[in-house]
């Protein structure tokens, strides 16, 4: 064992004395030196003892005053993944507690993944059923993130990006969704740092030149207020806080402002005993200063979901700065930045959160609410991003119940976030009094009442177009699929019979029993009824099912075809020969070549073939999800060979501000890179007031793409760049 490691774990274990009984401190100190003994000569990739990083997750957990099967759940949270420890072993020495969280936060590496996406889809998937059944996970999880991306700087840069992006994504609105403040600003401001470096750069710099005016402001605001608080005798501290970056980064992208016009880059947080302490400051504060009229907000009398309480006001001082000033109780002050891990508690060998968690964390139940009707991880995701969001607006019923939804919302999206019955049996809306289409959008602080009746035969199908999240679509979907099934086979089957008839064929034809024995098994219908069904309610698209069985049509028709050319003999080696595209091909001759659309693959890309009977062989990217669908056998290897100057056609999707410069920005950068285009459309999308653009780039390599991106993404008003075309 090192020096480094040495002195970490003694570190760790002097803080364990101090926060456990000497029992649990024992049992804190045996897992150390199981976890050491366990990860004995493993390095990370920065060269350190591997254990170092095991013992920086407990720390943290340590540190957020949770529990010792929690410290000790992160101190061996690798060793089933990455030692020869068994699940057995680790409960047999350790419980079941422990041996459980454990489990839950090892990656799912002995299970086969058609792409690394699908592959942290499952993760994370996993992870939530088990953070539904102990949030313990959760945090042990955030713990390990954390810690990951504080050492991120030994990793290659895509995964130093791919990281910080499903940090960002997933991790940090976790966190908030929590209330774990502290967690959440430290992994955005990470994931920023490799996301956006030039940003990241420029505000720190920025930052740095003013950090020392803004604190002598900040303190001068502070021995002011103290001075009238003093008078009071009220127990009370001020504290200076400045604001993240990430933060100031998303109110000058979304208020399209500049540096210089932000101006509360420092908060300042007066901390008091009791609520009527905060609403006695507040007046104080009132009369010290002037408050800057609609940016009062009053989360203690309407705690945010995540149990955030605080008084919010912005005022401008006697010597022209703004300050936003926080006021909340010292144990408000505790549940702000350490969330669900506040309010803690264990007693005799037990743990659990406190009784109102359930309302709390409501957003666990939504969310596996629907996940049983969510076949693909990936919509899955998508699920959860939208419950986590951060982008969000608070709504109130006619009682005082304020329910948190993400930007854009409907009303149908109200309703469910609701309850599902209350969605269902909607048959009208009022918003702040006023009957209102279910499709309106909704604004903060908006007084939303849904009308109800138990008559109601259940949603429109139209609803699903006016919903905007997951959830609420994911409800309305399982009604159909639950309620209504005999209308959903006959429906499912016109949809099939109609779109085969369009492309055609005759859907009889199609339905030989070999056929649909092959597509039942494939998508798990329980029989042809289930499969007609699930296209009826909108399970699952027309076209997955049609493409399927005129695959299988097809290739009864050419069953005297021959399925591959004669391979040539070989004397122990594999013929290698370059095709016309540049392509080489393991083991045949001649192959008619094509590349496919839905990936459209480019010299640098990883790639495979697929032998299309009578079409020769069609390169994916390596990557392309349609892979997962594929015969296996008909797979084939394939690479680029050194190609010459010939080009290749890039889709590319940009999302951005809807201005007039914008279009001349994007045009003139692609020109600046040399880069010409072959198609440009765009399409404003008025629900967002933002431009969509679809082009396709004429380049040479993957290099050329990747330069394309990052210039796009570089450009002001750009929110979002993407290889390939959207729908």
């Amino acid at each position: 064992m090192d020096k480094l490691l040495t002195e970490r774990i003694n570190e760790f274990l002097d803080k364990a004395k101090t926060a456990f009984s000497e029992e649990d401190y024992l049992a804190v100190k045996f897992a150390c030196e199981f976890g050491a003994n366990a990860h004995e000569g493993q390095k990370r990739v920065s060269g350190e003892d591997y254990f170092t990083h095991p013992v920086a997750v407990a720390t943290i957990l340590l540190d957020m005053g949770l529990d010792p099967d929690t410290v000790i759940a992160g101190l061996l949270h690798d060793v089933i993944e990455d030692t020869g420890v068994t699940e057995e072993e680790l409960k047999n020495k350790f419980g079941s507690s422990i041996s459980n969280m454990v489990e839950a936060v090892t990656k799912l590496t002995r299970i086969n993944f058609n792409s690394t996406e699908v592959e942290q889809a499952e993760n994370i998937r996993k992870l939530f059923f088990a953070m539904a059944k102990d949030i313990r996970v959760l945090l042990v999880k955030l713990a390990d993130r954390l810690h990951n991306m504080r050492t991120l700087d030994s990793l290659p840069p895509e995964k130093q990006e791919k990281k910080s992006r499903e940090t960002l994504d997933i991790y940090a609105p976790l966190a908030g969704r929590l209330g774990i403040s502290w967690i959440k600003c430290e992994m955005e401001d990470l994931s920023m740092k490799y996301l956006y470096p030039e940003d990241y750069a420029y505000l720190d710099e920025k930052l740095a030149d003013q950090r020392d005016a803004r604190m002598k402001l900040v303190n001068k605001v502070a021995d002011e207020l103290s001075a009238q608080l003093k008078d009071l005798n009220m127990k009370f501290e001020i504290k200076g806080r400045p604001k993240h970056y990430y933060s100031i980064y998303k109110k000058m992208k979304n208020q399209h402002k500049t540096f210089e016009q932000i101006y509360d880059l420092v908060a300042v947080r007066v901390i008091v005993e009791n609520i009527g302490d905060c609403y006695t400051v507040l007046g104080i504060i009132h009369s010290m200063w002037k408050p800057i009229p609609g940016r009062f907000k009053d989360y203690i009398a309407s705690p945010k979901p995540n149990m955030y309480q605080s008084l919010h006001t912005t005022i401008v001082t006697n010597f022209g700065q703004v300050f936003e000033i926080q006021i909340r109780t010292f144990e408000m002050n505790r549940v702000a930045e350490y969330g669900i891990a506040a309010h803690w508690r264990y007693k005799e060998g037990t743990t659990g959160p406190v009784s109102d968690f359930d309302r709390k964390l409501g957003f666990i139940k939504e969310v596996m609410d629907v996940q049983g009707d969510l076949k693909d991880s990936l919509e899955f995701i998508d699920t959860l991003k939208d419950s986590v969001s951060t982008n969000e607006i608070y709504v109130f019923t006619p009682k005082g119940d304020v329910f948190d939804l993400p930007i854009g919302a409907t009303c149908i999206d109200f309703a469910y976030r609701v309850h599902s019955e209350v969605g269902n049996k909607c048959i009208g809306v009022r918003v702040n009094n006023k009957m209102t289409p279910v499709g309106t959008v909704l604004q903060n602080g908006d007084v939303v009442e849904v009308i109800t009746s138990n008559n109601a035969k259940g949603p429109s199908r139209d609803w699903v177009k006016y919903a905007t999240t997951p959830a609420a679509k994911a409800k309305i979907r399982s009604f159909f699929k639950k309620q209504m099934k005999e209308e959903n086979i006959k429906l499912g089957k016109e949809m099939l019979e109609k779109e085969a008839k369009r492309k055609g064929y005759n859907l009889p034809d199609l339905m030989a029993p070999a056929y649909l024995k092959l597509i039942i098994e494939r998508y798990k219908f329980s029989d042809v009824d289930d499969m007609f069904a699930s296209i009826g309610y909108g399970g699952i698209k027309t076209n997955q099912i049609l493409f399927k069985l005129i695959d299988f049509y097809k290739k009864s028709q050419e069953a005297n075809a021959p399925v591959l050319p004669n391979a040539p003999e070989q004397n122990n080696s594999v013929k290698k020969r370059r095709a016309h595209s540049g392509i080489l091909i393991d083991g045949y001759d001649d192959f008619l070549i094509r590349l496919a659309r839905c990936c459209n693959p480019v010299p640098g890309d990883k790639i495979i073939g697929y032998i299309s009977r009578g079409c020769g062989v069609t390169v994916h990217r390596a990557d392309c999800p349609n892979i997962a669908n594929m015969e296996k056998e008909r797979l084939m290897s394939a690479k680029w060979a050194n190609h010459d100057d010939s080009m290749y056609n890039a889709p590319v999707y940009v999302e951005c501000e809807n201005k007039g410069t914008m279009i001349a920005s994007i045009t003139g950068a692609m020109v600046n890179l040399g880069l010409q285009m072959s198609s440009f459309s765009a399409q404003p999308n008025k629900a967002n007031d933002r431009l969509q653009i679809q082009m396709g780039l004429e380049i040479k390599n993957s290099g050329d793409l990747d330069q394309a991106i990052k210039k796009l993404g570089g450009l002001k008003g750009v929110i979002t760049v993407e290889r390939g075309l959207r729908s």
